[in-house]
């Protein structure tokens, strides 16, 4: 069996926060995030609302009023605005909305850390009465009074990435968190040889998907791997440097770690960022999502590899789940968006390349 022993550190973990600068220009607003890669870009007919570096929200689709119109108003909120995949989920439900001829609005508070403020967004969101909801908690279980008011309203709500703890939402688009998880924790056996103390770095212990892939991960493990011995989860609350110190912490405290398993975007480019920090070799570190990040740790050799979703077709199917909702078409209770590993042997391969965001 997979014992479970304590990782010698506490969790009180310095949490430095990004610097933000924000430009406004003729016909867009470009954010830069210091110590990030990426600069998020939108065009002049795309209306975006930045308040004082605490999230934000972008509009897209069909150009229709977003009360009284005719066009459908989609109003969906995320667990994030920042990170590569959330901007990938966007550009998916952004296309869906121009096929559909809907209306969107998408936004996200500017951590997945901050549960008040995307309650706070939700709550706001439901009081613009749009025709259906997209949502992504952060909290599965603070969330679910907001479900009772959305069903009050008539409002549809279509879950993604993390599911809800309610029965109203009408389906749930999502990859299936523990079977990837679980294909994680199977590719980085192997890599071990079936042996060696292994480090986990989860994003949450709130959301649906932080739970499942810490469980998927974990179970998997303890059925199929007798030689793995796990270190306590670490949670890194989604800051990418909060992640690099938990992963430098369990470095300097576990000479004899072997592998190491992050399980999300901010979550694996921290191990790489730890790694790199600490100087330390030979490591075998295994990810999740697909950011520049993630596929420079891949080439360079500091990750093995990452489970890639498909964040652009979840944001389709987002839209295409809500736009099915408003005109009262039945759904299955979930929508499997499908999960790859890829590594150095394949990540030139056109299915991953599809998959991939940077």
């Amino acid at each position: 069996m997979v014992r479970v022993i304590d990782s010698g550190f506490g969790d009180g973990l310095i949490h430095n926060d990004e610097n933000r600068a924000f430009r406004i220009e003729q016909g867009s607003v470009i954010c830069m995030l210091s110590k990030r890669i990426g600069i998020i870009a939108a065009a002049a007919t795309v209306a975006w609302s930045l308040g004082a570096c605490t999230g934000g929200t972008v509009g897209a689709g069909s150009g229709g009023s977003t009360s009284g119109g005719k066009a459908p108003y989609i109003a969906i909120v995320s667990k994030g605005f920042s990170a590569q995949f959330w901007q990938a989920v966007y550009t998916g439900a952004k296309n869906e909305a121009a096929k559909e001829g809907a209306t969107i609005t998408f936004e996200g508070p500017p951590t997945e850390a901050d549960v008040e403020q995307q309650i706070t967004m939700l709550t706001n969101a439901i009081a613009k009465h749009p025709d259906a909801i997209g949502f992504a908690a952060l909290d599965s279980k603070a969330a679910a009074p907001l479900m009772q008011q959305a069903k009050a309203a008539n409002i549809p709500v279509i879950a993604f990435d993390s599911g809800v703890a309610s029965d109203i939402p009408v389906t749930t688009a999502a990859t299936d968190n523990k079977a990837a998880a679980a294909a994680d924790a199977e590719h980085l056996s192997k890599l071990l040889g079936g042996k060696g103390l292994v480090g986990m770095v989860i994003h949450d212990q709130t959301s649906q998907s932080g739970i499942d892939r810490r469980d998927g991960f974990v179970d998997w493990m303890k059925a199929n791997a007798p030689g793995i011995t796990l270190l306590p989860p670490q949670y890194d609350k989604g800051d990418l440097l909060k992640a690099a110190d938990i992963t430098k912490a369990m470095i300097t405290s576990n000479p004899e770690l072997a592998g190491l398993y992050g399980s999300n975007e901010p979550s694996a480019e921290g191990i790489v960022k730890g790694i790199q920090e600490s100087g330390k070799t030979g490591l075998v570190a295994v990810g999740f999502d697909s950011g520049k990040s993630q596929i420079d740790g891949i080439n360079s050799g500091i990750l093995a590899g990452s489970i890639t979703q498909n964040p652009i077709g979840i944001g389709e199917q987002v839209v295409a789940a809500a736009m099915k909702a408003i005109k009262g078409v039945s759904q299955p209770k979930f929508i499997d968006t499908g999960f790859y590993w890829y590594d150095k042997t394949n990540i030139s391969d056109a299915k991953i390349q599809a998959l991939l965001y940077q």
